[in-house]
């Protein structure tokens, strides 16, 4: 029996929420990993077998083909934002700060890209989304000043964390302003295996040992890498892109909510860390200017309206 649109949409709505606890969980399992092996040896590692794992599930799919020489060059040039700067900042700061403070700067995300695209790609700002914005960045000063007992003493880490969002916010305006013609399936799969390269050349040049990979052979490492991997870089990533066609860019923004939510849990449960009030009312206001400052507030508005005079 054929199923309805709303079955299908119900569906995507769970693949969504089970991407975000993936993600919102990663943050828990890279602050292990990078703990035990060296930040920048181990993000090129993982995001070399991330990127491997999509390219392998795109020749089953029928979908993988080679990039031209001209996306060749868009490949690297975005994935140098997309993942060079992202990942290594990302696993760098994890070392410097906590993952509940790092899970609640995460949810910025959607409001740095609403806010760049503004700047960069000459977008109208009204009112309503720069209240949201003034939400967002209120919520993250709340949690790092708070948290690190002012600002003088504001954690490294969490200047790591809020760059290497900024930086994958700033690959997304990339992306929507050169506009690849490949699947973008495909380019996150190629981003990955390229941007993993740089990574690795970099860590080299740090006298990072190679072979500290070896600690991977532990049952207990060996897992978390898998999941971080191939559960949630890979085909968390390959999802999602699916996903918002499917769901559209505003009640997306709803969602990427919950990473911030299953990062302070994953933090909590995995980590043994603690929640602050200041960690709960930053979130809260990131939430709340998420909503309001992408516009799927008014989305979620205007659609009630359409559909009460349908």
């Amino acid at each position: 029996m054929k199923e309805s649109g709303d079955e299908i949409m119900n569906k995507i709505y769970i693949m969504l929420l089970l991407v975000m606890m993936a993600w919102g969980f990663n943050v828990a399992a890279i602050k292990v990993l990078v703990t035990n092996i060296d930040p920048i040896l181990l993000t090129s590692a993982r995001i070399f077998a991330a990127g491997i794992g999509v390219l392998i599930t795109l020749q089953f799919m029928k979908i993988l083909r080679l990039p031209t020489k001209k996306e060749v060059l868009l490949i690297f040039y975005i994935s140098f934002f997309n993942v060079v700067i992202h990942h290594g900042l990302m696993a760098m700061g994890l070392t410097l700060t906590t993952g509940v403070n790092a899970g609640v700067i995460v949810g910025l995300g959607p409001l740095l890209t609403m806010i760049l695209s503004t700047l960069l790609l000459s977008r109208h700002i009204t009112m309503f989304k720069a209240f949201g914005f003034f939400l967002g960045f209120a919520g993250v000063m709340m949690t790092t000043l708070l948290g690190s007992g002012g600002l003088g003493s504001v954690s490294i880490g969490d200047l790591y964390i809020f760059l290497s969002i900024a930086a994958q916010a700033f690959s997304f305006i990339l992306i929507s302003k050169l506009n690849p013609d490949l699947d973008p399936r495909l380019l996150t799969g190629y981003m990955m295996v390229g941007g993993s390269v740089v990574i690795f050349i970099a860590s080299l040049s740090l006298e990072s040992r190679p072979e500290q990979l070896i600690q991977l052979w532990d049952p207990k490492l060996g897992m978390i890498f898998l999941f971080s991997a191939f559960i949630c870089t890979a085909f968390g990533h390959m999802i999602y892109n699916f996903a918002i066609k499917q769901v559209g860019p505003a009640e997306t923004a709803i969602f990427i909510n919950f990473n911030s939510f299953f990062a302070l849990l994953g933090s909590v449960l995995f980590l043994g860390e603690f929640i602050k009030w200041y960690h709960i009312a930053g979130l809260v206001l990131i939430v709340s200017g998420v909503i309001i400052g992408t516009g799927a507030l008014e989305y979620i508005i205007s659609r009630k309206k359409r559909t009460k005079v349908a």
